[in-house]
């Protein structure tokens, strides 16, 4: 069975021997680079591409092509490299960007039986012409292959110089492998090209780092959002199944021409030699809303390095024991009196100094860190607050859509009460997918089925009840597909507001009749913005952002509403029309591979607590915790009062 990755996670390669095949929406340049341990390419034999195919262990494409074969024998590559990367790189004369070319997709397979080991589709690129698509890493002397999605702007001289490689080097080889590529014809061209294929080494930029529940930062022109969310995936977590959170750097690219304003100066500190007092807002940002989103950004980053730092330290404390002992028991002298003892005692007295150092370090970042989210909270605008934060309470319903959507929390184990919202950029670029199954992880094992499946059906209700309160009153609509109402109790809030677009979908006929409205939507919405004439939509096309909730799937689904449902998730969003889908998607597997795409289209959430998103530098599995209303809360109520409220009164 084939794990299908998202981007940040990784997966155990068994097999010495694999191939790695790459099917692209566009002819690319494949290539591999070879790293050391700490992801450096150094020295001259660490690029394979179609001048030079061949290197220890790695043999790659020879032309430029949609669909490349790498083939791969893991024994055979030398032992000071320790990642194998899988470069993607758009051609001279073809697509400027990888956000204008339909999604590619990288597998490692077994090359004698065909199966596929993992899979990896790399969705949420923009501007980037080069891209890592994955990686095949060593850890503790065994391999994994990890989904990466790292894309760069600059071209492959950029994503050569952030491996390490001296810029005059990483342009030489660039322009190296795209001359090789190129076809005698197109040499020309090709050599025309290069200085913008190589990229400006001078100040080379990634156009992501990572990961991601990730949320691209909005532009001033029509936005896209997530991931992260990044995004904020959810991204590189352990070895289980996680989306990625996703985010792209927002300090990476300007939302607006003008300069920002300055974050407010930290106070001082209360006494010599302490940390400033955190303030909320210290961060760069054009508006406070952006400002908080980046502190929280920055929160997050500090929280998975510092608790890296740690559990690095420990991990080289304890090898350095291990090495220690072993020492201490090879040593003829240390067999007899007790000097072995002896040496036994001091090596794990400092074992035990070096934890308690590496502990110290550690408390003291938690502490500063939970001292920054005791003020950050409570600041936090709607679209980013629990649902238990006093801003709701005096919420109205804004003038202006949202920067971000909070769709949770995580938080490491090393201090659980420590919680970082996590944050997805609206709009949303990706659907999101709350899986009411029980085998997706320990805690929904535990669960019976009846609550699991209302714990992730009110769990949808709450996001979509946060998309219509920090929406303007006519610029969101949600549809409702729940073909055997089985999550009428859940949906009650929303219909007894009168805040749906349209009575909640029952029965194959409604499934059919929701879909087609909003495919002709998509369709009508396509043209007009293809003929630059986005005014003249027919007078019955909302365009307000349409959020459409299925409950259930694939109940009431015949093929042609699998089909819809699939068009939706590749190309509505691009229009304004967002999937949220509440399904177990093992209920769905009479229909085999044809809906793998759309699974990895989404965003995976889980309805209870669960390790399955992963962060973008150090790829640490994150917990995730759903933002509910605190029991008895009459918040939700309240929020979509003041929708109902709102709409009267803004009707002609």
């Amino acid at each position: 069975m084939t794990a299908e990755l998202v981007r940040g996670q990784n997966h155990p390669v068994s097999r010495s021997r694999v191939e790695i095949r790459v099917s692209a929406g566009t002819p690319v340049l494949a290539l591999a680079s070879l790293a050391d341990e700490q992801g450096r390419l150094a020295g001259t034999g660490v690029l394979a591409h179609p001048g030079a195919r061949t290197l220890p262990g790695v043999h790659a494409p020879a032309d430029l092509a949609d669909r490349h074969t790498f083939a791969v024998d893991l024994d055979a590559v030398a032992a000071d490299v320790h990642r194998v990367g899988v470069l993607l790189v758009l051609p001279p004369g073809g697509p400027v960007r990888f956000g204008a070319v339909p999604a590619s997709y990288v597998a490692v397979a077994a090359p004698d039986c065909g199966g596929e080991i993992a899979g990896y589709t790399l969705t949420g690129l923009d501007a980037e012409t080069a891209v890592i698509a994955l990686e095949l890493y060593r850890r503790q002397g065994a391999w994994k292959v990890r989904a990466v999605g790292q894309g760069y702007s600059d071209g492959l001289g950029a994503l050569l110089a952030d491996g390490g490689m001296p810029a005059p080097a990483a342009r030489e080889l660039a322009a190296a492998a795209l001359r090789a590529a190129a076809p005698a014809k197109e040499a020309d061209a090709t050599l025309a090209a290069l200085p913008s294929l190589v990229g400006d080494l001078r100040a080379p930029q990634t156009a992501e780092r990572a990961a991601a529940p990730a949320p691209e930062p909005r532009d001033p022109t029509p936005a896209s959002g997530v991931p992260y969310a990044g995004t904020p995936g959810p991204a590189p977590a352990g070895d289980g199944s996680p989306p990625t959170i996703s985010y792209t750097h927002p300090r990476r690219r300007r939302t607006s021409s003008e300069p920002p304003e300055p974050a407010p100066a930290a106070a001082a500190a209360a006494e010599p030699g302490q940390p400033p007092r955190p303030v909320a807002g210290d961060a760069a940002g054009w508006s406070m809303d952006e400002r908080l989103y980046n502190q929280v950004w920055g929160m997050f980053e500090d929280l998975a390095r510092t608790v890296a730092a740690y559990r690095s330290a420990v991990e080289f404390a304890d090898s350095r024991m291990d090495r220690e002992l072993d020492d201490a028991l090879s040593d003829p002298r240390h067999r007899i009196g007790g000097s072995g003892n002896a040496a036994r005692d001091t090596a794990r007295a400092r074992r035990e100094e070096l934890v308690a150092q590496a502990q110290a370090v550690l408390d003291r970042d938690l502490a500063q860190l939970i001292a920054e989210s005791e003020v950050v909270e409570p600041a936090l605008p709607a679209s980013y607050a629990r649902w238990d934060n006093p801003v709701w309470h005096g919420h109205r319903t804004p003038e202006e859509g949202p920067l971000a959507l909070r769709l949770g929390d995580l938080h490491l184990p090393e201090r659980p009460d420590l919680r970082i919202p996590m944050l997805v950029r609206v709009p949303l670029e990706r659907g999101l997918w709350i899986d009411n199954g029980r085998t997706g992880s320990e805690a929904a094992m535990a669960m019976d089925t009846d609550r699991l499946r209302r714990a992730a059906m009110d769990m949808a209700v709450a996001h979509a009840v946060r998309l219509l309160a920090v929406h303007p009153a006519d610029r969101f609509s949600v549809h409702v597909i729940d073909a055997a109402g089985a999550g009428a109790a859940s949906l009650a809030p929303l219909v007894r507001a009168g805040v749906l677009a349209a009575p909640p979908a029952a029965g194959a006929a409604g499934v059919s009749r929701t879909l087609a409205e909003l495919t002709r939507r998509v369709d009508l919405v396509q043209m007009a913005l293809k003929a630059g004439a986005p005014e003249d939509l027919p007078p019955d096309v909302d365009t307000a952002e349409q959020l459409l909730i299925v409950h259930d799937f694939p109940h009431g689904f015949d093929d042609r509403a699998v089909t819809q449902l699939r068009y939706l998730a590749d190309e509505g969003a691009a229009v304004g029309v967002h999937l949220l889908m509440v399904a177990d998607r093992d209920e769905a597997s009479a229909y085999g591979p044809l809906l793998d795409p759309l699974w990895r289209s989404l965003m995976r959430l889980s309805p209870v607590p669960d390790n399955h998103l992963a962060d973008p530098w150090v790829h640490h599995a994150w917990t995730f915790e759903p933002d509910l209303p605190p029991q008895g809360s009459q918040v939700l109520g309240q929020a979509l009062d003041r929708v109902a409220e709102a709409r009267r009164t803004t009707r002609p």
